[in-house]
């Protein structure tokens, strides 16, 4: 049937069809929300996910064709089929981004919701397992809540496109072409329904339900389980940094986290009392090894109180004593909180008092504003008020059903056990916005009684819009297998590329034994620290840990602290120590990324198409990313050297495959060897060495060294160049922690290198704030550099006062 009927208003344009109504509104020229709807009225609900307006003056025009209806701005067209509503996207000039089918783009079915009725009739059961206490409703009774859609959003994607994004999930996927995906949240996936093309577009959903992402035999297609209409943005970059610009001004600006949470982040399962804590620290510190933070994992509430908000004053005696010591060897302190309490503690009663628990009286309920005030004023008076600095928010999707047995269940089984889990105490169309508004309420909660401290919140689910409460998200539980951590590459960039800046992984894994009864302990080192393979496959995860925007090792099963793997001397301890202290002088280089990160939209973690999308051979290079704009970062994912009980391997070379991308020349990190990209070489990959590798023109900031994240930073400064051609970078620096760079104090200088005229241009400093030296010695090191016979690193100290300065070499 033709287009029946259409409206342009000021700020937006709708569709009158049969089938419905469609609504185009742009919220800038490059972000365009598109809602359809079965009946002529569109859906007036509170925003999750989205807490911006479409900007005021955007520029559009429609244009009726004879076979089309053409919507378009200054960024971007959208061509309307008029008999088959099939929607076409182009840029701006016309070029073909992608589109649907012919027939059959977008669809809605009826159905009826159900909820949960929790009558006299429902009782209560726990359980408990390696993943926590669950507490079950029995005898549920469900009615009907409302009528609402199955949604299905199909694409026609072209040869040779990429797709990427859908979040963190265990599988290890990498280009979703030819692939399908659940979108749940579950212990090792943590869900952001956002996609990005190497076309240069990008798709959100604006939906918090169950979704399946298809790409294979049944269809290209995105499908929502349960929405009062379809509703997403489709959005133009081209470049990928431009789409997640675009994404976080709709969804929101991550805020910086303090200095300290890029430094070294000790945890184990776990640490039982205070005066274990305060060991691991001093042994840290008379060892010389950095350390900016540890972490209390799990039953550190006193008794059987499940969740409880405060620590067990046996174990603990002096709370206020114990974090000022941390805090006087300048370490910091995390602890873990649950949204589950056990019945019976004073954190449950004052819930349960309140009415501020979901169905199964043990979680309390996100979604409500006043349940999450209480949460934080608990979260305050028993931790936050005695010096806590960091939270883990751990079993962020609380409603988890399959962690049982000894068999893992089916894909499809799997999906089915939690999702119906979730539903029988959420809302079925916002099961998957858990953690969103849990860590909503910890970042408001503490923003409101202190300024001086920045939120930091590890989680282990994530969604769009949790970026701008401060998170880290953790990719869940896994085993300690050398496939694992192949498959940990991928998860963390699929989940960057939504916007979301700051991932991390278990460093050595979680679970590192196997038990014979659950499927999920499934690590394959018995022995654990005493088993050389282990100890080889340790040391990987940490290289790799080295280069992601939160480096924390965490697990149980064996110890964790740098010395259980071996003394000084040793291969094994040494490597981790020299990666530890190579993390710590990359700290300027890494907080100024944060910098960007938060003022420029930036994204640390990124994989090879954010900066090389325009070769073909990096799509599906899984294994390999850009750590900022200068190191091509290279984990080494199979063993060389030991399979699980110490047992040798003979025969294996010592190097790994490497894709140098084009357009760029490259420095070997370690050698200093030059290389042409669009190349792919075998690195050497000895223990010691993760292949590294560095882009000419790079400009990197790092520092001499140093035991804590805030230890001298004002101290001596290096500036590496790697030369070939013209590079610059743009130095970051604030007080570290607080939140007075929201009133703009901080600085910056930009540090220009002009390859042709050897000189390096040190700019005038942007910016002031408290504590600030005026004055800083900058000591200027040249690498790779070809105007010397020996070709050896020139160094030139020079002292800056803030104003620019030329050094000429």
């Amino acid at each position: 049937m033709p287009i029946l009927k259409f409206t342009t208003q000021p700020d937006k344009l709708i569709i009158y069809h049969d089938s419905g109504c469609f609504l185009l509104t742009p919220y800038t020229a490059s972000s365009i929300r598109i809602r359809f709807n079965a009946n002529d009225q569109f859906c007036d609900k509170e925003e999750l996910i989205i807490n911006a307006s479409p900007q005021k003056n955007v520029n559009f025009k429609v244009e009726q064709k004879d076979s089309c209806l053409v919507f378009s701005t200054s960024g971007l067209k959208i061509e309307i089929d008029n008999e088959t509503l099939r929607f076409t996207y182009l840029d701006a000039l016309g070029k073909l981004l992608t589109r649907e089918p012919v027939v059959g783009g977008k669809s809605l079915e009826p159905i009826d919701v159900q909820v949960s009725n929790f009558d006299e009739m429902v009782a209560l059961e726990s359980r408990e397992n390696a993943d926590g206490v669950r507490i079950d409703a029995v005898n549920i009774k469900k009615e009907f809540s409302r009528k609402a859609f199955h949604t299905r959003l199909a694409f026609e994607w072209s040869d040779g496109e990429a797709l990427y994004g859908l979040g963190s999930h265990e599988e290890g996927m990498f280009n979703l072409r030819g692939q399908h995906q659940y979108l749940y949240q579950q212990n090792m996936k943590a869900v952001v329904p956002v996609l990005l093309s190497t076309n240069g577009y990008g798709i959100f959903m604006n939906s918090a339900s169950l979704m399946t992402f298809h790409d294979d035999a049944f269809g290209s297609y995105i499908w929502n389980d349960v929405e009062d209409e379809m509703d997403y943005f489709f959005i133009h970059g081209p470049e990928f940094d431009e789409i997640i610009a675009e994404l976080r001004t709709l969804t929101g600006r991550p805020p910086m986290l303090p200095r300290w949470a890029f430094g070294y982040i000790q945890s184990k399962e776990r640490y039982t009392d205070q005066a274990e804590l305060l060991a691991v620290v001093k042994e840290y510190r008379r060892r010389n090894l950095p350390l900016d933070c540890i972490v209390l994992d799990w039953k550190s509430w006193p008794g059987d109180f499940w969740g409880q908000k405060s620590l067990d004053l046996q174990r603990f005696p002096q709370p206020d004593l114990m974090t000022a010591d941390l805090h006087a060897l300048h370490a910091r302190l995390m602890v873990s909180i649950w949204p589950i309490m056990r019945p019976g503690g004073e954190n449950w009663r004052e819930m349960d008092e309140h009415n501020y628990l979901l169905g199964n009286r043990a979680t309390y309920n996100a979604f409500n504003e006043e349940a999450r005030d209480c949460y934080w004023k608990q979260t305050d008076f028993g931790f936050f008020s005695h010096g806590v600095d960091a939270w883990w928010c751990d079993c962020t999707e609380p409603f988890e059903a399959d962690w049982k047995g000894a068999v893992k269940p089916e894909p499809e089984e799997r999906l089915s056990i939690n999702t119906e889990e979730a539903k029988n105490y959420i809302d079925p169309e916002l099961i998957n916005a858990y953690s969103l508004l849990h860590s909503r309420g910890i970042y408001e909660g503490q923003r409101k009684i202190n300024d001086k401290k920045r939120v930091v919140n590890l989680t282990r689910s994530s969604y769009l819009g949790q970026q701008r409460y401060a998170t880290i998200t953790w990719s869940g539980d896994v085993p300690a297998k050398w496939d694992v951590l192949r498959k940990q590459i991928p998860a963390g960039l699929n989940f960057c590329v939504t916007g979301q800046p700051y991932w991390a992984t278990d460093i050595g894994a979680y679970f590192v034994k196997r038990k014979k009864d659950l499927w999920f302990w499934d690590g394959d080192y018995d022995q654990g620290v005493d088993d050389l393979a282990y100890r080889e496959l340790y040391v990987r995860w940490f290289q790799f840990g080295t280069f992601l925007p939160m480096f924390r090792s965490h697990g149980t099963d064996t110890p964790r602290e740098i010395w259980r793997f071996g003394e000084p001397g040793e291969p094994v301890y040494d490597t981790l120590v020299n990666f530890l202290h190579l993390r710590y002088r990359l700290l300027p280089y890494i907080y100024s990324l944060a910098g960007q990160v938060t003022h420029e939209h930036y994204t640390m973690m990124r994989l090879l198409s954010f900066d090389f999308r325009g070769d073909p051979q990096v799509h599906s290079v899984a294994d390999q990313y850009m750590f900022g704009p200068a190191f091509l970062v290279n984990p080494v994912t199979s063993p060389m050297y030991y399979s699980p009980g110490s047992h040798p391997l003979t025969g294996v070379e010592k190097k790994r495959k490497v894709y140098l991308p084009n357009g760029s020349w490259w420095i070997d990190f370690w050698s200093g060897e030059e290389y042409a990209g669009g190349q792919w070489i075998n690195s050497d990959a000895p223990m010691e060495r993760m292949p590294l590798f560095v882009r000419c023109g790079s400009v990197i900031p790092m520092r001499p060294g140093g035991q804590y994240a805030d230890e001298t930073p004002q101290g001596l400064l290096e500036i590496h160049i790697y030369t070939g051609v013209d590079g610059s970078f743009q130095l970051y620096e604030d007080e570290g922690d607080g939140y007075n760079y929201e009133k703009g104090k901080f600085t910056t200088i930009n540090l220009q290198w002009k390859d042709t005229d050897r000189q390096l241009i040190i700019g005038d400093r942007s910016g002031d704030y408290e504590g600030m030296s005026r004055v800083r010695t900058f000591s200027i090191i040249l690498h790779n550099d070809k105007s010397g016979v020996d070709r050896q690193n020139i160094n030139k100290m020079v002292e800056y006062e803030g104003k620019v300065i030329c050094v000429k070499f």
